[in-house]
Parts: structure tokens; C-alpha cells; sequence
């Protein structure tokens, strides 16, 4: 997926993009990208690199939660092996692959998925992110994905709750 995602660097001359190093992979792994013109590679540091990010290519799973958390638009990618997707295409029967769009049971962040997954689709999600319009939609909708796991301070009211329950 990631050779997918860095096809789009030439067409987004104006930005930087970093390579979020996954604790699983290997650095070996990530050396055949490194030579790809501005695109830089950090290991482990995956929160402080969406602190300062302004958009996000993110692929499935927990990260797509984390990414809406730290207010940044995304665009949600994920290609598998034709045989496995047709084989959990059958099996799981969800509306949505991402965190996001599952809680809020709607698509607010784009979900590209196995043959939807192209340079040429990417490339025109990604520019929708960078516009003020889009991504202020966005950020509409990842305070209403706050708001819908208990806002500011839900870690705090859980760990309060459960006390209470103790005593």
C-alpha cells in the first residue's frame, strides 16, 4: 500500500511527506522508499508526527482513530489479497473498514478500498483534504466522533465510574 500511497508525492510539489515507521516493520523494509524525492522517515514517533501534520494517508485499523483524534484529515487506504477481500467480503458484512466511519455510522473520511485503491483516486481524495471547504467538514465530523466517545474528559468520567462501581 505505501508504494501506493507515495505515487502522489510529484503531484503535491508544496508539501512534505513522512514516512510514520510501524513498530511491526523493519527498517530494511523501508530503505527501498527512501530514495523517493521529498519524503522523509520517522520511527516511532507516530503521535508527534500527526501533531504537526496537515493531512494523512492512513491505512486501516486503530491509527484511522488517532489520525481523526489529532484533528487531521485523512483518507483511509487498504488493498489486500483479492482471494482474502473476497473471502472477508463474505464473511463480515460492516458498511465501513474505518474506526471512523464505523462509530459515526456514516462516511466522514474516504475509504479506499482494494480496487478503489489508485494513484488516480488518491491523488484527487488527497487534494479534496487539503481544500479549507472539505477539511472543515472534517473537522466537523471528528468533533462529533468526540463527542460520540464521551468528549473531553471520558478517560477521566470511565476511571471515575469504575471506582465507584468498586466501592
Amino acid at each position: 500500500m505505501l508504494s501506493v500511497m507515495l505515487s502522489v508525492v510529484g503531484d503535491f510539489k508544496g508539501y512534505q511527506f513522512v514516512i510514520a515507521g510501524a513498530p511491526s516493520q523493519e527498517l530494511a523494509f523501508y530503505k527501498q522508499f527512501m530514495s523517493i524525492g521529498n519524503v522523509q522517515f520517522i520511527d516511532n514517533k507516530t503521535y508527534d508526527l500527526l501533531s504537526v501534520s496537515t493531512a494523512a494517508l492512513v491505512t486501516s485499523g486503530t491509527a484511522t482513530l488517532e489520525t481523526a483524534l489529532f484533528k487531521v484529515p485523512q483518507v483511509v487506504c487498504y488493498k489486500g489479497s483479492a482471494i482474502s477481500y473476497q473471502i472477508a467480503k463474505r464473511i463480515i458484512t460492516l458498511k465501513f473498514i474505518s474506526l471512523v466511519n464505523l462509530i459515526l455510522n456514516r462516511e466522514a473520511v474516504t475509504e479506499l478500498i482494494q480496487s478503489d485503491f489508485t494513484k488516480a483516486k488518491l491523488t484527487i481524495e488527497l487534494a479534496k483534504i487539503l481544500n479549507p471547504d472539505h477539511r472543515e467538514q472534517m473537522f466537523l465530523a471528528y468533533y462529533e466522533l468526540e463527542q460520540a466517545l464521551g468528549g473531553k474528559g471520558a478517560s477521566e468520567k470511565a476511571a471515575k465510574a469504575i471506582v465507584k462501581g468498586l466501592n
